[in-house]
């Protein structure tokens, strides 16, 4: 029960966190520096921007709106994983707008794209790998994919489009550009966040001494391995090949491991972007004083 509670308490640490880096990098870099961006946040800037409407206001309304429609059309596990970050994020947009948190005003725009797209894409990492949703935007796309089978992120791309066209009206000719190049930094960085932690290298060797590389493999790294049954395509000879997952710090010392085993060895090396099951996602074990695969 205690282990639930710690769980539970950190995922929302997590999600509390995220929505504060999102929501600083629109109160700090975005509005003071008069950036477009897409999603919810750019429709606010845009109602901000031509009708005085404040920023947080409208989120909490248009978010609130989303989530009551994507609980009666798409279920209850989908409202208990989006409501969450449907209060948070208004909230604190209204904190810091209230708390009269100074914006930094950059003499070249592209420095406050990077800073804003570096925290709305950690945010949003950061929200996702607590398992929750961040709504807003998200929520219609999700809608329309039940109801009409419309692909979700092609349904995003266009209201971001259509978000970028609006506040493009009352912005310079610089900022569709800005806007375009915002969502990319987010969007990379996004991808990097959800990957953290998760990266690994796959390694696979053909040898003939196979055995010695298994044991090497074994004892030196402490990684687990898995014999692949294999047949040679020109001489049709039967071996076994090992398969090992490592880290990347881990992959010169298995190189030379295996080149000191076999000069000849023939490695195939890939990066992995997630791997789950024991010895990553779950403790190693032991058993009579030898270790117990994990691949």
């Amino acid at each position: 029960m205690q282990k639930k509670w710690m769980s539970a308490a950190g995922k929302l640490a997590m999600i509390v966190l995220g929505n504060l880096l999102y929501a600083l990098a629109v109160t700090v870099f975005i509005v003071p520096n008069q950036l477009i961006t897409g999603g919810t946040t750019g429709l606010a800037l845009f109602f901000n921007r031509t009708a005085g409407i404040p920023i947080s206001a409208f989120v909490s309304v248009f978010n609130i709106t989303m989530f009551l429609l994507g609980a009666w059309v798409l279920g209850k596990q989908f409202a208990v994983t989006t409501v969450m970050s449907t209060v948070i994020y208004p909230l604190l947009l209204g904190i810091l707008e209230r708390a009269g948190v100074t914006g930094i005003v950059m003499e070249e725009r592209l420095v406050a794209v990077l800073y804003a797209g570096c925290l709305i894409g950690a945010g949003i990492g950061i929200v996702m790998r607590a398992g929750a949703s961040t709504g807003g935007m998200d929520i219609p796309a999700l809608i329309l994919k039940k109801v009409k089978n419309v692909s979700v992120s092609m349904t995003i791309y266009l209201c971001d489009c259509v978000i970028l066209g609006l506040q493009m009206m009352n912005s310079d000719t610089h900022a569709i550009l800005y806007g375009i190049l915002l969502i990319a930094v987010y969007t990379l960085v996004l991808d990097k966040a959800l990957m953290v932690g998760g990266a690994r290298m796959q390694v696979k060797v053909i040898s003939r001494e196979y055995a010695a590389i298994n044991r090497l493999l074994a004892e030196r790294i402490d990684c687990g391995t898995s014999l692949i049954h294999m047949e040679t395509g020109y001489l049709h000879k039967e071996q076994d090949m090992v398969l090992a997952v490592i880290s990347s710090r881990d992959l010169p010392k298995v190189n030379q491991l295996v080149l000191d085993a076999d000069p000849e060895a023939f490695m195939i090396i890939s990066q992995i972007n997630e791997v789950r099951g024991r010895g990553f996602t779950l403790n190693k074990v032991y058993r009579g004083g030898d270790r117990e695969d994990m691949v």
